[in-house]
């Protein structure tokens, strides 16, 4: 079949116009457990596009094609995708409902990572004070302060903020302690949210720093020095408690010393990266290591 030059150009051109005035589409999808913290990834099902602009409806965006995105707080949230092929676009607009955490969590975010903890509803007024600081953003800035490894990483001194280096840090707080709440569940498993406190010489009941706190390190624990504590301290640890001291390491000589009130759940290798730090004489990192605390609702 013979075809014209002329032809193939008319054809050419009728391409071309077809090509001008089509446009990308934008479609997308999302998988994930719809609960704050919410991790959520995108599936993009988008046509004839280049380049890509998410709106996650929360302030944070993003140019990847298939991006993930963690939602701390619950919320109804409009996403946006605009799908664009030169200078044409399209945008697709949908709801995301993140519903509010089963738990009382909140985030510890640091240079090494960041942390999610739940502070246990067994101990109420450790969680109340906790949370109020945070909301207040009172432990903003602050330092963890002292950091021995193989045993715990502890913050929450108001006065560190501003710290100059060889400053002794420790004896800072809001101006009140809490009562004392031991919980037979409680104890100190690595990652576990303990209150610090003053010895037992000024502070006979054992009351909690109103603000200073350590997450636990901890190291192996063997089943002979649980027999010694309990025979030392006069109580028993269940089998579920003895399974994860020898499965996960921990402080257990602190139990019923000193008050557990939460549990990290997730982020545990930040605090081994945190414990590496090099250190002075009084335990305090070399390189200041600040902390953000945020609640999760």
């Amino acid at each position: 079949m013979y075809v014209s030059g002329r032809n193939l150009l008319l054809a050419a051109a009728v391409l071309v116009q077809a090509l001008s005035c089509s446009r990308p589409t934008a479609q997308f999808s999302y998988s994930g457990a719809l609960q704050a913290p919410a991790e959520i990834r995108f599936e993009n099902q988008s046509e004839k596009a280049e380049r890509f602009e998410w709106d996650f409806g929360d302030g944070a965006r993003s140019q990847d094609s298939l991006p993930m995105h963690v939602y701390k707080r619950s919320g109804l949230y409009n996403v946006r995708l605009t799908a664009i092929m030169g200078n044409k676009s399209r945008t697709m607009e949908q709801p995301l409902k993140v519903d509010a955490p089963g738990k009382c969590l909140v985030e510890i975010e640091t240079e090494f990572g960041n942390m999610l903890v739940w502070l246990y509803d067994s101990t109420p007024q450790h969680r109340d004070n906790f949370l109020k600081l945070a909301e207040q953003g009172y432990f903003d800035s602050l330092l963890f302060h002292r950091v021995i490894k193989g045993f715990m990483i502890q913050g929450g001194d108001p006065n560190s903020r501003n710290a100059p280096k060889n400053q002794p840090l420790g004896s800072g707080g809001p101006g009140y302690t809490i009562p004392a709440e031991f919980v037979d569940s409680l104890v100190h498993f690595k990652g576990a949210l303990a209150a610090a406190r003053t010895g037992d010489q000024v502070n006979p009941e054992k009351r909690s720093s109103g603000s200073q706190f350590y997450i636990v390190q901890g190291q192996p624990v063997t089943a002979e020095q649980l027999d010694q504590l309990e025979a030392r301290k006069g109580f028993h640890y269940s089998k579920e408690q003895r399974d994860t001291y020898l499965q996960t390491g921990g402080t257990p000589f602190l139990d019923r010393d000193y008050t557990v009130f939460g549990m990290v759940i997730k982020g545990h290798e930040v605090i081994d990266k945190i414990a590496e730090a090099q250190k002075d004489s009084r335990d305090r990192p070399l390189q200041d290591v600040r902390m953000k605390i945020t609640p999760v609702n």
